[in-house]
């Protein structure tokens, strides 16, 4: 720890040898040639590292080091355009830009732009991501600062959308959905997700009333592109926790991006309270490569390979908890051994052909192979005493009385291979002012599972000693299922101008499940009105959302399939309100939503972890209603900041969940759903150490408040009790040794790297212990208590990241 303090230190002090110069800033909108905004334009300062790129209203803004520079202004299917400059130090610039279109770009915005202006999307920031201090690393962390998403773990990619679960979000990269794997059951077993952060170009994430281009499920999309480089880049980060290298390269008619990985964070596990000898290792390697034939034909690869191995050899755990007045311990020695594993193969390959300037068709086909297993024999004998805490907070006193002795065992042999293969076509055409889409798709999976797990938990010493009594299995499966599933959809919609101001797009999809034997319709819309002032958009959608059966849904917690299982329906609308303006010397963006989401019907579903034990035989019918709210900007100069808030509330009433109690039958009706956080606050907030451009410090704040949650077993109008609220603060800081506005650069740096920059981060800096899930066990006299299982402590990493010189 002295040396993390020392580095700190130094960081901080050395802020005061740097003097910066004043910046110049230029800010402004990009339009086509209709006088449209133009969003994603990626804005360059020629000869320095500083990029941006515009957002929905077609507005940047970006700093340069020097009085005399260049902008370069580019977006794919437009001519680029470069504007010199030459000003006074500190200037403050105004620059309205306009692009031409390219009729021989292969894919044309005059196509795309309306579609981007139509989306009920958020655009990601894609500079953050290096620069929020996140323990996972995983990419899709990020997304739990935005609106409308629900956050209780840092160690988990998985994150549930405005009362959904985790089962009904959609992921995509170029084009191809992505899976995610079935048997995970807590953050700790979770590796790297599929999204690689440093080949990401363009990140669109919506947390409802989404476009009916996109699949069938509840709650969201995160829409992520890989796209062509600017120039040769091969990037190097490694920390504590992780280790990346990519590499980024143009040829004459082609281009490749590539990435290896490796995760390991056993240095954040063992400071939890089950103590052992954890060996958590994870890799991918991925690419894409895509080759253009001519300027109309072209063919991308996608390929993956993502491995890891969770093992841990438990050997002792003590929880303390309880009330201020009553404080509770769990002693606890483990023998045994827990190995997971899990490995994905696959690929994609896309061609895309542009016959003529105003049409482009995409005809994608992938096939993903993920095999999964679960090898878990642990047996744990533990002592759970009452003690006396009147001595001190961190120093507890002797045992006052004795709750239970007892002893819990786990056995598991579980494998799932999944094999998934889609195959579909996209086309997008523009008719004078209006941008026709349509889409046909045939996606198969095949399920080939084992299950045989148990478990028995003895809190009185029945069993050890015996007494003569049986011993009591819990929890017990063992079942082999073999089953495919094929999916049959199409889509259609049309964006078109009413007007000067208002936009509209309807589109509806068909499916076909040959699970459920449904065709499923489900008709979309998207009204948005842009004032002649263009910093004010207002938004409402209307759409229905179904989901059809899939293998997670259909299987009960025993293991059993319900294949009559029918699928799942919502109907969702929403008001949005976005409106930006300038204040404290910069440019913000203001964001609402209000919706309202009604499920006729749903799969109820209890969570355990990260393990979402569905109700495959029950009906439920529910609903959720909230509103979110964001204000970001550059609250210091070239340095992206954001304040987040959503409120929600989501209930479902189970089919005849009635029961009896006192010779009367009860009606439950509507109850919380496991999701019901009903708020959410995030802050993201970045400044310069003591005013220094090289300098610089990373906040992100997450608050999330309490979670339902009842025994695993039990009927869901038991899950009465709940999950503290989800607090937690990570910093860090940084020093770019190569700033553009650093006035002295190491000679050897500034020779070999376009980039360096060295980071410290403290993870849940208030080292606050935030609860995850539960143990329930039983004292002496039948009481049962939740013994929470905490998660991740305070923890201090040093990360860097270097850019070489090509």
């Amino acid at each position: 720890m002295l040396k993390f303090r020392l580095i700190l230190f130094l960081l901080v002090a050395g802020c005061s040898l740097a003097v910066a110069q004043p910046l110049v800033r230029v800010s402004g909108i990009v339009y086509n040639d209709e006088k449209l905004p133009l969003a994603q334009v990626t804005v360059i300062v020629l000869g320095q590292a500083q990029s941006t790129v515009t957002d929905e209203f077609g507005v940047y803004t970006i700093y340069s080091k020097s009085k005399t520079f260049s902008i370069k202004y580019s977006l794919l299917g437009y001519q680029p355009q470069t504007l010199k400059f030459n000003e006074r130090s500190g200037a403050r610039i105004t620059q309205l830009v306009s692009l031409i279109a390219n009729i021989n770009e292969l894919e044309q915005v005059n196509i795309t732009n309306k579609q981007n202006q139509l989306s009920n999307t958020t655009t990601i920031n894609i500079a953050d991501i290096a620069s929020m201090p996140l323990v996972s690393g995983n990419f899709e962390t990020m997304l739990k600062t935005l609106p409308g998403v629900s956050t209780n773990n840092e160690l988990s990619a998985q994150y549930s959308v405005r009362g959904g679960n985790f089962d009904e979000n959609l992921i995509y990269i170029n084009d191809v959905e992505i899976n995610r794997p079935v048997l995970i059951r807590n953050g700790q077993q979770e590796g790297l997700s599929f999204i690689n952060s440093e080949l990401v170009t363009k990140a669109k994430f919506s947390a409802g009333g989404f476009e009916a281009k996109y699949g069938d499920k509840l709650s969201s999309v995160l829409d992520i592109r890989y796209d062509k480089p600017d120039s040769n880049q091969t990037i190097l980060s490694t920390s504590f926790l992780n280790t990346s290298l990519t590499a980024k390269r143009i040829f004459k008619r082609s281009f490749l991006l590539a990435g290896l990985r490796y995760k390991n964070n056993s240095s954040v596990l063992i400071k939890q309270d089950e103590k052992g000898s954890y060996s958590p290792n994870f890799g991918d390697a991925q690419i894409l490569y895509q080759y253009d034939f001519s300027p109309k034909f072209n063919i991308s690869v996608l390929g993956n390979f993502n491995l890891g191995q969770f093992k841990l050899e438990p050997a002792n755990r003590e929880t303390q908890f309880g009330t201020l007045s009553t404080t509770l311990r769990l002693d606890v020695n483990y023998t045994g051994q827990e190995i997971d594993d899990y490995q994905t193969l696959g690929t994609a390959v896309t061609a895309t052909y542009s016959p003529k300037p105003n049409q482009v068709i995409k005809f994608i086909n992938g096939y993903f192979n993920t095999t999964e297993r679960e090898r878990f024999d642990i047996n744990g004998s533990y002592i759970f005493d009452e003690v006396d805490n009147t001595f001190s907070p961190d120093s507890f006193g002797p045992v006052t009385k004795n709750r239970g002795i007892g002893t819990y065992y786990n056995y598991g042999r579980n494998s799932l291979n999944t094999q998934v293969f889609a195959s579909e076509l996209k086309v997008d055409q523009n008719f004078n002012n209006h941008v026709f889409s349509w889409g046909l798709k045939f996606d198969k999976s095949k399920y080939d599972d084992r299950l045989n797990e148990y478990n028995y938990t003895d809190s009185a010493g029945y069993i050890l000693p015996n007494n003569g009594k049986d011993i009591v299995l819990q929890n017990v499966i063992n079942v082999e299922n073999n089953i495919d599933i094929i999916n049959y959809s199409a889509y259609i919609q049309d964006s078109y101008s009413l007007s000067d101001y208002a936009e509209l797009q309807l589109g509806a999809r068909a499916t076909y499940n040959s699970l459920s034997e449904q065709l499923l319709i489900s008709p979309r819309m998207l009204i948005a009105y842009r004032p002649n002032s263009n910093n004010k958009i207002l938004r409402f959608t209307a759409g229905v959302y179904k989901q059809p059966p899939s293998y997670r849904t259909i299987r009960d917690f025993s293991g059993v399939l319900n294949t009559n299982q029918k699928a799942q329906s919502s109907y969702n609308t929403s008001v949005g309100y976005d409106y930006a303006f300038d204040a404290f010397g910069t440019r913000l963006k203001f964001t609402s939503e209000a919706y309202f989401k009604y499920s006729d019907r749903l799969i109820p579903y209890k969570i355990d972890n990260l393990r979402i034990k569905y109700l495959a035989n029950e009906v439920s019918k529910g609903y959720a209603y909230g509103a979110d709210f964001s204000i970001g900007g550059e609250f210091v100069k070239d340095l992206v900041s954001y304040f987040r808030m959503s409120v929600m509330h989501a209930n479902e009433d189970i089919v005849g969940d009635s029961y009896l109690q006192n010779g009367q039958t009860i009606y439950p009706g509507y109850l919380k759903r496991p999701t019901d956080q009903r708020v959410n606050f995030s802050i993201f907030f970045q400044d310069r150490l003591l005013n220094s451009p090289t300098y610089k410090v990373h906040l992100n704040a997450l608050y999330g408040s309490r979670l339902p949650i009842g025994p695993s077993q039990t009927p869901k109008y038991l899950d009465k009790f709940f999950v503290p609220s989800y607090k937690r603060v990570d910093i860090g800081f940084s020093k770019d040794f190569l700033d553009d506005a650093a006035l002295h650069r190491p000679k050897f740096l500034d020779k070999n790297f376009n980039s360096v920059i060295l980071f410290f981060e403290v993870f849940n800096m208030l080292n606050i212990n935030n609860t995850v899930s539960y143990l329930w066990l039983k004292d002496v006299d039948n009481v049962q208590y939740a013994i929470p299982n905490y998660l991740t402590g305070r923890q201090f990493n040093l990360k860097l990241i270097v850019k070489l010189k090509n």
